[in-house]
């Protein structure tokens, strides 16, 4: 039978000062990150909270009014019918954009493909184009009284094309987006495809296994952390709609209305109503629900990453 015995006082005094000075040290480097990470992150958020209880009033000023303002956005048809639309542009826009952006990856990797590190860069291309440049380029194309639709038109001696109708204003903002955001998904792709190590690969030539096997078996099981990943990237930036409606507004003012998405209205609310409150609050819903599905989407990723 052995026995253990407590260390001596002194010695329990050196570990416990050395555990305070690494602790120390910790907080010196994490220090400058958790000050910027607070000032930039936390306060605006505790701030935009701190307007939602409250109302501006012609008389008495700011008064708190509780949760009221939140009852007024659950019954604000305007914002439901935002978020309705973002709901559907991410539910049919997102899919399509991942499925090219995943295809591109797999073609670039699959070592067939002439010229890889040309297509490479032009699928990564209109990503470093500016967001405001992209849209202004495309409202050109769109404009179907003076633009390439409108110089179609002419030639057929028909208005056929006509993106700015409400019919099409969506898919119209989607080919927009997508546009910009396939090379950036490509990317996040054939990086995760370039760390598969090569014995896989072999292993799976040695069985037998031909293009498409390996894709599915290897490749696509290999990708899933960075499909999770895109697809949280995907739903965050489809409820932050705003650049490309807002910039195309001037040219469709009859289809694209100020609370055309979420982000709009809070932005006009604010900036045209001068409703700080109330945009607060439309700002806190729309964080909440944007947080709560790529909360859920990241779950579901991750235990089927478990299995």
């Amino acid at each position: 039978m052995t026995t253990t015995t407590a260390p001596p006082p002194a010695v329990r005094t050196a570990r416990k000062r050395r555990r305070t000075n690494v602790e120390q040290q910790g907080w010196f480097f994490v220090g400058p990150f958790a000050i910027v990470f607070a000032l930039v992150f936390l306060a605006p958020l505790a701030y935009a909270l701190y307007l939602s209880f409250f109302r501006e009033q012609i008389v008495g000023g700011n008064a708190f009014v509780g949760i009221e303002n939140y009852a007024t956005a659950f019954a604000d048809p305007k914002l439901w019918d935002g978020f309705v639309r973002v709901l559907l542009f991410l539910l049919i826009q997102v899919p399509i954009m991942l499925v090219l952006a995943l295809g591109a990856a797999l073609a670039i990797d699959s070592a067939r493909l002439h010229a890889a590190g040309f297509y490479r860069i032009v699928i990564f291309l209109p990503y470093a184009v500016p967001a405001v440049v992209a849209v202004l380029m495309w409202g050109y194309i769109y404009g179907d009284q003076f633009g390439l639709a409108g110089n179609i038109n002419d030639l057929l001696g028909a208005t056929v094309l006509r993106p700015f109708v409400p019919e099409w204003m969506m898919v119209s903002i989607g080919n927009i987006v997508t546009w910009q955001f396939v090379g950036y998904n490509m990317l996040i792709f054939y990086s995760s495809l370039k760390t598969i190590p090569g014995e896989l690969y072999e292993a799976a030539s040695l069985d037998g296994a031909g293009a498409w096997r390996t894709i599915l078996s290897i490749k696509i099981p290999a990708l899933r952390g960075s499909i999770v990943i895109a697809t949280i990237f995907s739903i965050i930036g489809s409820f932050q709609l705003f650049n490309e409606p807002n910039i195309l507004k001037p040219l469709a003012p009859n289809t694209i209305t100020t609370f055309f998405t979420p982000n709009m209205y809070a932005y006009n609310l604010s900036f045209a109503g001068q409703q700080y409150n109330y945009a607060a609050t439309v700002a806190i819903i729309m964080g909440v629900i944007t947080a709560l599905i790529a909360y859920v989407v990241q779950l579901r990723g991750s235990r089927q990453e478990m299995r």
